[in-house]
């Protein structure tokens, strides 16, 4: 099992950036697949971003491909999201996932996780 928790969010001005951290506790980060969710206020919760095992696969939403960037540092235990160019339609409470492969298996992305982080808010105003 993994516990998750998020950081970096706060307040920004339309156009500015943030990067988010989620920080995995346990020793077998490297065999989780990860990934960053949002759901604003009324809305469903939406897939944004995954990465990999490894590292080596990425995946966006077509709403925040070209502006936000995952990526992972297993050596920390830590995965990131990098928000540039953000929109006030980019406000919602971010929240880290992650789902176990296991060693040797599948290294791809996934939008199907089992472990959620509480969630950090991001508000972009305009």
């Amino acid at each position: 099992q993994v516990q998750l928790v998020e950081s970096g969010g706060g307040l920004v001005q339309a156009g500015g950036s943030l990067r988010l951290s989620c920080a995995a506790s346990g020793r077998t980060f490297r065999n989780y697949a990860m990934g960053w969710f949002r759901q604003a206020p009324g809305k469903e919760r939406e897939f944004v971003s995954g990465i990999s095992k490894s590292g080596t696969s990425t995946n966006y939403a077509d709403s925040v491909k070209g502006r936000f960037t995952i990526s992972r540092d297993n050596a920390k235990n830590t995965v990131y999201l990098q928000m540039n160019s953000l929109k006030p339609e980019d406000s919602a409470v971010y929240y880290c996932a992650a789902r176990y492969f296991g060693p040797g298996t599948y290294d791809g992305t996934t939008r199907q996780y089992d472990y959620w982080g509480q969630g950090t808010q991001v508000t972009v105003s305009s």
